[in-house]
């Protein structure tokens, strides 16, 4: 961690805060490119937009996937607040970004967290793989 990472993620914690002062979860990231500059900043607003998606990591990764060429993507580094769920790494992985600093880590968080308590959900399959495989097979060639 360089001087810089740390004043980065300090903003992002920051954008945290804000989202919390807002009435969201207390969440915020930010995205700069490869100079160090901020590119775009989010916090999450999954209350306010009645989207459970609306995380500020997927917010960036969506941004930088949309607008940045990738090379720049892949010299980027996302500052955030607390380690990306599971959908928010797949879709930083999928734009391509080069580096996530996060300053709370999952196992810090999910004790500061009320449990779960959705049942899990049912997953059935494979079924169908060969009907399934013909319409996938050579697309990604």
């Amino acid at each position: 961690m360089t001087p810089d990472d740390e004043r980065l993620l300090r903003q992002a914690i920051g954008l945290a805060a804000t989202a919390r002062a807002a009435g969201e979860p207390p969440f915020g990231s930010l995205l700069t490119g490869p100079d160090g500059e901020v590119l775009a900043e989010e916090h999450n607003t999954s209350i306010g937009d009645r989207d459970i998606t609306a995380h500020p990591e997927l917010k960036l990764a969506r941004w930088a996937a949309r607008e940045l060429a990738p090379e720049v993507a892949a010299a980027t580094t996302m500052y955030t607040s607390c380690q990306p769920c599971g959908m928010c790494a797949g879709a930083i992985e999928r734009s391509g970004l080069g580096r996530v600093v996060y300053a709370l880590s999952t196992e810090q968080l999910t004790p500061l967290k009320p449990p779960v308590t959705a049942p899990p959900v049912r997953l059935d399959g494979p079924a169908l793989p060969d009907e399934a495989r013909a319409v996938v097979e050579g697309y990604y060639m």
